[in-house]
């Protein structure tokens, strides 16, 4: 939701447990509040022309949809997320391969808990594992080694995991944020332009987040001093002001280096120094 407030896009809603939504915008007719592990399924067939999900839901669904492009985002790091299989930490398997080996030698099935068992039973099969995979609940770190013999998970840091006792040994899929498209819907030329447009604000706000833009002025003989302390994405703007002698500079930079940059760029001989938030950036 916050990410469609700050792109101009703000959701409205009659209550915050309401499923039924609206966007204040002529291209966005509709709007519902619905799980990601659906949201795949329903746009695939074609009740909603767009949605929003991660590429693991896609793929646990097998849902036919058209990727329109990713929107990197993130809970707790600037890490996508992975869906990865893990053992317990003593266990001499160190990847998939190794498993199935160890596996075929010796007697029953593997027990494997996970929240992806579509996605967990082609990834075994793909290295000839018959496994008994149990659909998780939650807590699916905390179920080897009573419960399961391994687990397939998703996680960004892999923290949980180890704190849990296990090592992950493969990973599955890498999974990002997507916007998606039902494929007729994406086929309809109007339609299409109008969700590359949803798209673009999206990307733009996503590339703005923890950035500034800085402007300021600086004398002749100071310009290389200030160019040298001060980063940008691309280059600087320089603009030489009306009278000569002196520039005016711009430069995006990381929100996170301003309270160390500007007294920098003032050492330097920089003036009239102006720190500007931006809402959306656009390559």
């Amino acid at each position: 939701m916050q990410l469609f407030e700050d792109a101009d896009l703000a959701v409205y809603r009659a209550s915050d447990v309401a499923y039924r939504a609206s966007i204040g915008d002529p291209r966005i007719s509709e709007v519902r509040i619905l799980r990601p592990q659906e949201i795949p399924v329903y746009v695939a067939d074609g009740l909603f022309d767009l949605g929003i999900t991660g590429r693991d839901c896609i793929e646990e669904r097998g849902s036919e949809v058209v990727s329109l492009g990713e929107l990197a985002y993130s809970k707790v790091t600037a890490n996508p997320a992975r869906i990865v299989l893990a053992v317990s930490a003593d266990s001499p398997a160190r990847s998939l391969a190794e498993l199935a080996a160890a596996v075929a030698d010796r007697p029953g099935r593997l027990r494997v808990s996970t929240e992806y068992p579509e996605l967990t039973r082609r990834a075994l099969a793909s290295h000839g594992i018959d496994a008994d995979i149990a659909l998780s609940y939650g807590a699916t770190e905390a179920k080897v080694p009573d419960i399961a013999d391994a687990v397939v998970d998703m996680t960004e840091t892999g923290s949980a995991l180890r704190a849990a006792g296990l090592r992950v040994i493969e990973t599955l899929l890498v999974s990002h944020t997507e916007l998606i498209a039902n494929p007729s819907a994406a086929a309809d030329p109007e339609k299409r332009h109008a969700m590359e447009q949803i798209l673009t604000l999206l990307q733009g706000t996503l590339e703005a987040r923890g950035k500034v833009l800085v402007k300021l002025n600086v004398a002749a003989e100071n310009l290389d001093a200030v160019l040298a302390v001060l980063p940008s994405m691309r280059a600087p703007t320089i603009s030489e002001l009306s009278g000569g002698g002196a520039f005016a500079l711009e430069a995006v930079v990381a929100k996170s280096d301003i309270n160390i940059l500007i007294p920098a760029l003032r050492d330097q001989g920089a003036s009239d120094i102006l720190e500007i938030p931006l809402s959306k950036i656009v390559h």
